[in-house]
């Protein structure tokens, strides 16, 4: 159950920054199959690669595990831009939100 979480999870979040399997394990000092093998289920990460994987990828292990969050990265770095606006320029991005929704 965990194992295929872990494996989808990763291969949409290492998609979603477009980098190739290869490029990924060896930018976070491993071999060049380490990720593929991950994502193929035959390999599990120890926790200090995994702290590796999340740091590369630019989240949090929490971030990692919350798959309610399509693009935690964007999601991020709109949070940063928001933590600056005023208490009416946030209503107004709420607004916004929930129009966008419909």
């Amino acid at each position: 159950m965990y194992e295929d979480f872990f494996a989808e999870r990763l291969s949409f979040l290492r998609a979603q920054k477009n980098v190739s399997a290869r490029e990924m394990s060896l930018a976070i000092g491993q071999n060049g199959s380490y990720i593929n093998r991950i994502e193929n289920k035959l390999a599990f990460p120890s926790m200090q690669a995994f702290f590796y994987i999340c740091e590369y990828l630019g989240i949090s292990p929490a971030e990692f595990f919350d798959d309610s969050a399509v693009n935690p990265v964007k999601w991020n770095t709109a949070a940063e831009e928001l933590k600056k606006l005023s208490d009416s320029q946030l209503d107004l991005i709420i607004l916004i939100a929930k129009e966008l929704q419909k």
